[in-house]
């Protein structure tokens, strides 16, 4: 009998909502809204179908669900020139926590985009404070808002349609979980109706993230500032301006790309502009940025860092084939003898337990003589190795069968992983009377 070994391709499911990530269970589809009017109105819920990609270590395939959502303005009826204030609201997240395991407070900070149509196009970046309530196991996960600004460039009607979103997690490890619209734009959700006025500063600057740790750097772009202009890249605290700053230039287009170092904890926001002191008439921002972690370092001191990277699910084989014991024609019974050792190596460094399962095929003789499949019993042990976090349990004893039957498996749990040893003792009962010759059958193992 040849075993062989073979990663599983099946959608993972067994995963912990511990390690941040936005645990995605899809809610049932919605209609999605009517087209826009051509006159400002009143801010309506809007529903539209979602692709959402976990993050690779949840270990499952990307998500198609549903998003319910709102758009809200300051104002709905500006001048040319005027700066408008959105809110998207994610009302309904495409998601709910699939386990038992809660999520803490405070640990989610979304981002997203609202799109602009009718009489100006273009996406509004919006992002949102770092603040949720806990999430129960099982539990639905909350509504959220986010925030930005856009300058009217246009008269008419400016529809706006909720778009993509992001949700990153700082629990164990700092995930993200894209979430975009499927067949863009999304039904417009708010209409504003501008009329002319005066001169339009159209700059626009963006971050690369919402959120970093203290002295993380953040890429801060920005467009349509006065080509070859010096710019002032800085953190803002209210209306006051924090000690993380930056310069560029700007290139004949008018854009720029910088990296701002982010240190002060006092910064919640981060703007860009034009000459010596910020003027919003020539400037972009501020959009918000959470400084996470602690502050300054004292003097005398430095800080030192380090990075545990995950690693990955595996299995090796002592060898690839057993030869069982022969048994006497007309007698039958059974053919016994043992699995090589399976060892897994659980190195990934969150939440999500494993499962190693096992099915067999018939075993084909001579003259096309089979003993079937559900013939091979298995008596399975487990060993875990000591301070690994995770304790692997054996398998049921009994037939392994083409359907299957689970080998060993540790939990999910707040935190898993180790190293292990798995063997079997192995049974085929052979029928009285078999004819007589060898027989093989190939057994499968599977990790996941």
């Amino acid at each position: 009998m040849r075993p062989t070994m073979r990663r599983s391709t099946e959608p993972r499911r067994r995963w912990a909502a511990a390690l941040g990530v936005t645990a995605l269970v899809v809610t049932g589809g919605g209609l999605l809204g009517g087209p826009a009017q051509a006159a400002a109105t009143a801010s309506v819920e809007v529903d539209f179908p979602t692709h959402c990609i976990p993050p690779p270590i949840a270990g499952i395939p990307p998500i198609d669900g549903t998003t319910t959502a709102r758009i809200t303005v300051d104002n709905t009826t500006p001048q040319v020139g005027d700066t408008v204030a959105v809110t998207y609201t994610v009302v309904v997240p495409a998601a709910s926590n699939p386990v038992d395991l809660a999520l803490p407070a405070d640990i989610m900070t979304p981002t997203g985009e609202v799109t602009l149509g009718g009489a100006q196009s273009g996406d509004v970046t919006v992002t949102g404070p770092k603040k949720n309530p806990p999430v129960p196991g099982k539990g639905a996960f909350p509504s959220f808002s986010m925030t930005g600004t856009f300058t009217v460039t246009a008269p008419g009607a400016i529809t706006l349609s909720p778009g993509d979103y992001n949700i990153h997690t700082s629990y164990i490890m700092e995930l993200d979980t894209p979430c975009t619209v499927t067949g863009p734009p999304a039904p417009v959700s708010e209409t504003v109706v501008a009329t002319g006025g005066g001169q339009v500063n159209e700059r626009t600057v963006r971050l690369s993230a919402a959120s970093g740790a203290a002295g993380d750097e953040v890429t801060v772009t920005g467009t349509k500032f006065t080509p070859g202009a010096g710019i002032t890249v800085a953190g803002r605290d209210g209306d006051a301006q924090t000690g993380d700053t930056a310069r560029a230039t700007a290139d004949g287009s008018g854009a720029f790309t910088v990296r701002l170092a982010v240190s002060d904890p006092d910064t919640t926001g981060i703007v860009a502009y034009e000459g010596g002191a910020w003027d919003a008439e020539k400037g972009a921002g501020p959009l918000a940025y959470t400084v996470t972690g602690g502050g300054g370092i004292p003097d005398g001191s430095q800080r030192l860092t380090t990075t545990v990277r995950a690693g990955t699910l595996a299995m090796t084989q002592a060898g690839d084939s057993v030869q069982l014991s022969g048994v006497d024609f007309g007698r039958g019974g059974a053919s016994t003898g043992d699995l090589r050792t399976v060892t897994v190596e659980d190195f990934r460094g969150g939440p999500a337990g494993w499962s190693l399962t096992g099915k067999v095929t018939d075993f084909k003789g001579p003259g096309g003589a089979r003993i079937s499949a559900d013939a091979l019993d298995w008596t399975p042990s487990c060993a875990t190795k000591p301070g690994s976090p995770s304790t692997c349990a054996a398998g049921s004893a009994g037939s392994v069968g083409s359907a299957g039957a689970t080998l060993a498996s540790t939990p999910d749990g707040a935190a898993t992983g180790g190293e292990f040893t798995v063997d079997a003792g192995l049974s085929l009962d052979v029928p009285a009377f078999t004819g007589a010759g060898s027989y093989a059958g190939v057994l499968t193992l599977t990790l996941t």
